[in-house]
């Protein structure tokens, strides 16, 4: 195991801008996932997650059907190369407290995705302390509610 290709998702599904969100929900539902890269021609323009359709979408009273990801994606998203150590790839999800990374190809296009949970089980050294990092939970905004 010497760079994330070998440890990756390879091939992942992916959605466009402008399918619905309904669409992007009934993927996930499908594949089991709770996060779809969003892409255009394979280059990554952001992600869609279960929590981005619930807080975005139902909570703000959108409409599934007609909404589309673009109006509740996570824009600028992080990506890792395909030939990142895993090791560097796991220092780079905890600096920033997230849990998966699209990968791409020396291109820019979407060749995998890789998982906290695909890193744990390959690389167990270092994993307490990055999950500890990543799980770490922000305080509540309770002047909303």
């Amino acid at each position: 195991m010497n760079t994330i290709a070998d440890v990756m998702t390879r091939d992942p599904v992916a959605v466009r801008p402008r399918e619905t969100v309904q669409r992007a929900a009934q993927l996930m539902d499908e594949l089991n996932v709770g996060c779809l890269p969003v892409c255009e021609d394979w280059q990554v323009r952001g992600i869609v997650t279960d929590r981005d359709i619930t807080v975005r979408a139902t909570a703000a009273g959108l409409d599934p059907g007609s909404t589309e990801v673009a109006a509740v994606m996570s824009e600028g998203v992080r990506c890792c190369s395909q030939r990142q150590s895993p090791a560097e790839v796991l220092r780079q999800m905890a600096a920033v407290q997230i849990r998966r990374l699209p990968v791409i190809d020396d291109a820019g296009r979407l060749v995998g995705i890789v998982s906290l949970g695909d890193l744990a089980a390959r690389l167990p050294a270092g994993v307490e302390e990055a999950l500890r990092q990543i799980s770490t939970p922000a305080a509540p905004d309770r002047a909303a509610a």
